[in-house]
């Protein structure tokens, strides 16, 4: 079935008619496809090539994304709330502006570059990108003491120990003297 049919099916799927379906897009191949503001809300799209598509202002809210490549595709302005982003590759991805309001980006590749700034983010997501960059400062010889000094207080250790996988992973020990922590 072609894609255009797809998304004329989950649109109608969308709006209640019983005609409809909802759009079955895992491991569909969508590279450099021209999704702008696609209603995509609670599609299947794990595995999904997704390269270089344009998904500006789509609506993905709830989509299952697990796995999907994401690298180098335009999110700018999307609906990603509550999406389901385990695993993807979102290297290179555009992100401003997009809502990751509830979105579980869970072994995920995070962005580090401009296009990554102004992104809606919760509180859960806050926590997780806090809890790395503590674990990271806390653990490296590289980082001068100046920085470990004012990232490294009881409180923000103690926000960033409420990482939903802190069990996993570990909590960041707060009684020890600054670069010298142990994990429990």
């Amino acid at each position: 079935m072609d894609i255009s049919k797809i998304l004329e099916l989950h649109k109608k799927w969308l709006d209640g008619d019983v005609n409809g379906g909802r759009a079955n897009l895992c491991d569909a191949s969508l590279n450099s496809a021209d999704l702008r503001h696609a209603k995509l809300n609670d599609a299947d799209l794990c595995i999904a090539d997704l390269r270089n598509a344009d998904l500006d202002g789509a609506n993905l809210r709830n989509a299952d994304l697990d796995g999907a490549n994401l690298r180098n595709a335009n999110l700018r302005n999307a609906n990603l709330d509550g999406a389901d982003l385990r695993n993807a590759n979102l290297c290179g991805t555009e992100l401003n502006g997009a809502d990751l309001n509830g979105a579980d980006l869970d072994y995920s590749c995070w962005p580090l570059w401009c296009g990554s700034l102004g992104v809606h983010i919760d509180d859960r997501l806050a926590i997780q990108l806090l809890y790395h960059l503590i674990y990271n400062v806390d653990y490296s010889k590289n980082i001068s003491q100046d920085i470990k000094d004012v990232l490294l207080t009881d409180e923000i250790i103690e926000l960033a120990n409420r990482f939903h996988r802190v069990n996993e992973t570990g909590k960041i020990e707060k009684s020890l003297p600054c670069g010298n922590r142990d994990r429990q």
